[in-house]
């Protein structure tokens, strides 16, 4: 796995690790400020940029993830295929791409943007608020997918009937499916009708 800001170890001069932090932004998803990631979280949440990526197979089904286990936020439910929170200055397509390599091992194809989506979606399970202003991406995973185990329990490949089924089967996170139905024009665009997206 490559070293990155994510994944690398960071130590301030006193020895502590070094925070994320996180572009705040307005209801137009203008940069205002900063906020260390998980105290942006923190009821009742602090608006900030964010990401979610839906990658499909040549069949149209689309790759889904369950978060692993010693994820702080929404840790074993099952979600899109990569979300996460581009750093302060990165453009959030690069993170998508960056994030996608670092969560599954595959670079996606055709990665292109599907819109924008504003939520406020509290997490029971955690105590934890998603205040996003949500670039969304669609794209083509074309490679062998390698996983994080810290990042990642499980993936499929699911067809519309069979997120259904497993949408009333097992947790989905709280935003799964607010980022879906609004990337779904994207994702229309992207299998064709024959998938039924």
């Amino acid at each position: 796995m490559p070293i990155t800001p994510a994944t690398a170890t960071h130590s301030s001069s006193n020895g502590t690790a070094d925070a994320i932090l996180l572009e705040l932004v307005d209801e137009n998803g203008v940069t205002i400020g900063t906020a260390e990631k998980l105290s942006a979280h923190q009821p009742p949440g602090q608006l900030h940029r964010a990401f979610s990526v839906f990658l499909f197979d040549e069949r149209g089904r689309l790759l889904i993830q369950q978060r692993a286990l010693g994820k702080y936020h929404s840790p074993g439910v099952w979600s899109n295929t990569c979300c996460g929170h581009p750093y302060p200055g990165e453009a959030p397509f690069a993170a998508a791409a960056r994030r996608t390599y670092e969560e599954l091992g595959v670079s996606p194809s055709l990665l292109a943007e599907a819109g924008t989506v504003r939520y406020n979606h509290p997490d029971p399970a955690s105590g934890l608020v998603e205040q996003e202003y949500n670039h969304l991406f669609v794209g083509l995973v074309q490679a062998e997918l390698r996983p994080d185990p810290e990042e990642v329990a499980q993936t499929a490949f699911v067809s519309p009937a069979e997120l259904a089924e497993r949408h009333a089967a097992d947790t989905f996170s709280a935003w799964f499916m607010t980022v879906l139905d609004a990337a779904r024009p994207a994702v229309r665009e992207l299998t064709g009708s024959s998938a039924s997206w």
